[in-house]
């Protein structure tokens, strides 16, 4: 037996809602199947399985909130001998148990995702047999790291002594803050839209959660006065509703607030920038789609993430995180692409590999990941993986973008609009269209000549797209 547990989607997750269950105990699931749904402060993202087995139990009903590394499921492993459906949860039961004292193999690698080796004694779980390293993922390691932490003394609470996001914030002095309000999804959106407070209300769902029925009475209620008595003084008028796009992002815009200024106030930030020469580029993109229909066509986008994917390759230095001091490479070059969501907010999933697409496959990719990041059906391999990331406001009309870095990551590449402009070619006055390039690097792991030697090689790739 093994544990799902609820994984780390982005430097700035300490918990996350169980939205809805995929599967039911009995189901036979492959690594990498889509088998919960899970809401945090941006968007509902798909939590895909860590390994292939069946579904044993299912610990969390929908609607509850579980920091991450928290137990949601129990996987039996493929080599188990599975018994009929019927007898799942009781077996579950009984293996969960073992599996905290026991773990498999395979819980123990999908634990680094939540910081230690489950398994081992609490006051062991923070060390390796090396000296007392601690075992942690990329993204709880630096969340210790800002906070001043030392995982090695730190008792973990989860399952087999892991350690979760919640011992950290408790070790950070933080977990004194008012508990979330138990709630669905659509209750916290109603609340949003009608503004009503969700520490007011008295939940009649499961566990006390918060219904949208819950939400529409109050809001009701609110709307519904009784008038004042004849001679009496009438009732203040009511603020006026925000529109929903400023209701309904709140949370988003908290967590991307934090975390954007905590790399400000961390992130010692160096930037670069060049203008590049886009008329090679632009002659190709326009001899590719000459005879396509427009759901064929390349954009301009998909030859500057291939240019961006490739030169990050080339220069592997701005490709990984910074963790414990120290750089530690990415094991591919997963391009984080900045996406605006329609009601507000920001989310920057991976595309995966993208330096070994084909233009026509990153640019179907590209449209597949941007429509589900804005219907919200990302899954969780593509928020939690990016190596570096991509932003372009040039369909905004900005020429220029210096972006913030997105920890633990040590780069961030911004595109701007491609604009005619003059310019000297061999010795000649033209018009061309060029397009202004930045970079925003992390100092702690490299300078401004490994900043300049990426700008270069982008400049080169767009300056002959035969190489994209």
């Amino acid at each position: 037996m093994a544990e799902f547990v609820m994984p780390s989607l982005g430097a700035d997750m300490d918990e996350g809602i169980l939205q809805e269950w995929l599967v039911s105990p009995g189901d036979r699931i492959a690594k990498g199947d889509p088998i919960a749904v899970v809401e945090t402060a941006k968007s509902a993202i798909e939590v895909e399985a860590f390994e292939t087995g069946t579904v044993g139990q299912l610990l969390v009903d929908p609607g509850t909130t579980v920091p991450v590394g928290g137990p949601l499921a129990v996987i039996e492993p493929a080599a188990a001998k599975s018994r009929p459906r019927k007898h799942a949860r009781a077996d579950a039961a009984v293996e969960h148990k073992k599996a905290v004292a026991r773990p498999t193999r395979a819980g123990r690698a999908r634990a680094s995702a939540a910081g230690v080796e489950p398994g081992t004694a609490p006051a062991a779980a923070a060390a390796s047999a090396d000296g007392g390293h601690a075992e942690a993922g990329p993204l709880i390691r630096h969340l210790a790291e800002q906070r001043g932490i030392n995982l090695q003394t730190l008792q973990g609470s989860g399952s087999g002594g892991r350690v979760t996001r919640a011992d950290i914030d408790r070790s950070a002095g933080t977990a004194g803050r008012p508990p979330r309000v138990r709630a669905t999804p659509l209750a916290r959106r109603l609340a949003d839209e009608l503004a009503v407070d969700l520490g007011t209300l008295t939940g009649t769902g499961q566990h006390g959660a918060v219904r949208a029925a819950d939400v529409r009475k109050a809001g009701g209620a609110t709307a519904h006065r009784a008038p004042p008595p004849p001679g009496a003084a009438p009732a203040p008028a009511p603020a006026p509703t925000p529109p929903r796009s400023a209701l309904g992002t709140t949370g988003a815009r908290q967590a991307i607030a934090g975390l954007m200024a905590r790399a400000n106030r961390e992130i010692p930030h160096y930037y670069l920038a060049t203008t590049i020469d886009m008329a090679a580029a632009t002659d190709r993109l326009h001899e590719h789609n000459r005879h396509r229909p427009p759901s064929e066509r390349l954009l301009p986008a998909a030859l500057l993430l291939k240019a961006a994917a490739l030169a990050a390759r080339e220069v592997p230095d701005l490709n990984g995180f910074w963790t414990e001091e120290r750089f530690t490479p990415g094991d591919g070059v997963h391009l984080g692409v900045a996406v605006s969501l329609r009601g507000g907010g920001l989310v920057a999933p991976a595309l995966h590999d993208a330096d070994r697409l084909g233009l026509d496959e990153l640019m179907a990719a590209l449209k597949d990941l941007v429509g589900r990041a804005r219907g919200g059906r990302l899954r969780g391999s593509e928020v939690s993986t990016a190596t570096l990331t991509v932003t372009s406001l040039g369909d905004q009309g900005v020429e220029t973008v210096f972006g913030v870095i997105h920890p633990p990551q040590v780069a961030l590449v911004g595109f701007g609009r491609v604009v005619d402009r003059p310019c000297a070619v061999d010795g000649l006055l033209g018009v061309h269209p060029q397009v202004t390039a930045t970079l925003s690097a992390d100092h702690r792991a490299t300078d401004g000549v490994i900043g300049a030697r990426y700008l270069t090689a982008v400049d080169r790739l767009l300056q002959h797209p035969e190489e994209l």
